[in-house]
């Protein structure tokens, strides 16, 4: 069984992921190597489904 993993992130951090997953498929491309890893992921991030929720603090 496969684990899931669940990210919580910013406009500004997806637009980030994005950018330096497609820098590392161009490295990775210029140095012959396979990109599918990379392509698997970049895919996964950039169709991701996007949840509002709120963020409460706790203070004890």
């Amino acid at each position: 069984m496969r684990q899931k993993y669940y990210l919580a992130l910013t406009t500004e951090e997806w637009r980030l992921m994005i950018e330096f997953l497609n820098n590392l498929r161009n490295r990775f491309i210029s140095e012959g190597k396979y990109t599918d890893a990379v392509d698997e992921v970049l895919i996964k991030v950039a169709n991701a489904k996007t949840k509002r929720f709120k963020i409460t603090e706790w203070r004890t």
